[in-house]
C-alpha cells in the first residue's frame, strides 16, 4: 500500500490549493478515504472523508463550507479542494486509509501567511 499526497505549498490567506493523494496497492474503489492534518505541536486532526463510492463525505466544523474532499476511483486518487484559506489551517496534510490496518502517506505541506 502506498499513498502520495501532493499539491502544497506557500498561499495567502483567502487563497486556493487543491491537494492530491495518489494511492497503489490495494483496490482503491473499495475503501473510504480521508485526510487528516497536523499543525505544529498539536495532534493530527481529521479533515474531511469520503465513502469508496463517493457518494458520502464528512469534514470537521473548522473547514465546513470551505474544503471540498472528492475522489475519482479510476485514477485511484483522492482530493482535498481548499477554498478561503486561513493562518489556522497551516499544517501538514496527510492521506490515510484503513486497509486491515492504518496507512498514512507522507504528507505534504500548506502554510497560509502573507
Amino acid at each position: 500500500v502506498q499513498l502520495v499526497e501532493s499539491g502544497g505549498g506557500l498561499v495567502q490567506p483567502g487563497g486556493s490549493l487543491r491537494l492530491s493523494c495518489v494511492a497503489s496497492g490495494f483496490t482503491f474503489s473499495r475503501y473510504n478515504m480521508l485526510w487528516h492534518r497536523q499543525a505544529p505541536g498539536k495532534g493530527r486532526e481529521l479533515v474531511a472523508s469520503i465513502t469508496s463510492s463517493g457518494g458520502g463525505t464528512n469534514y470537521a466544523d473548522a473547514v465546513k463550507g470551505r474544503f471540498t474532499i472528492s475522489r475519482d476511483n479510476a485514477k485511484k486518487t483522492v482530493y482535498l479542494q481548499m477554498n478561503s484559506l486561513k493562518s489556522e489551517d497551516t499544517a501538514k496534510y496527510y492521506c490515510y486509509a484503513f486497509i486491515g490496518k492504518a496507512y498514512w502517506g507522507q504528507g505534504t505541506q500548506v502554510t497560509v501567511s502573507s
